[in-house]
């Protein structure tokens, strides 16, 4: 399972927004810039965290957009769903999708929906906040667990999950 471009560069896109100390108003041109988002996608990414609730929009001098609520109040999972809409692992686990050939007679079928709430329970536990600060020393893939305060800033010049593909 590999996350779209476009739910990869939304967590970047949010995570520069919320290094950015969250409630500053900043321009889609300059996240672009500072994460190397071009510029039409950060756009289109602003637009839809923006519908979704994660960023408020202010027009005019001194406009742009800055995060919703803190940065710690928003999980990974949010972000996903705002772009991909409801995370799903399988077509049997989506509300009202019934397209799967083996459909009746699949015996994991019913196992499906723990499994995928057990991989949005994690996505919900990691924290814009925990994305927003520079991982300890020797931390390796481990994710730092959140923390309201504390912690160096990260500056990213390209996606953190490189290697996604939509």
């Amino acid at each position: 399972m590999r996350l779209s471009n476009l739910a990869d560069y939304a967590v970047v896109l949010m995570s520069a927004a919320a290094r950015q100390c969250g409630s500053v108003a900043i321009h889609a041109g300059l996240l672009a810039e500072q994460t190397g988002i071009p510029g039409p996608t950060a756009q289109k990414l602003v637009s839809q965290l923006a519908r979704a609730g994660l960023l408020v929009a202010s027009r005019g001098s001194g406009g742009g957009v800055r995060l919703a609520r803190p940065a710690a109040a928003i999980s990974v999972a949010d972000i996903i769903e705002a772009v991909e809409g409801p995370i799903a692992l399988t077509s049997c686990v989506a509300e009202g999708r019934h397209d799967c050939s083996l459909e009746g007679s699949c015996k994991v079928q019913p196992h499906w929906g723990v499994v995928n709430g057990a991989v949005r329970a994690a996505l919900q536990e990691i924290s814009l906040a925990s994305l927003s600060v520079a991982p300890a020393k020797g931390a390796g893939s481990h994710v730092p667990p959140d923390t309201a305060a504390g912690g160096s800033a990260q500056t990213t010049t390209t996606p953190a999950f490189a290697g996604a593909t939509s």
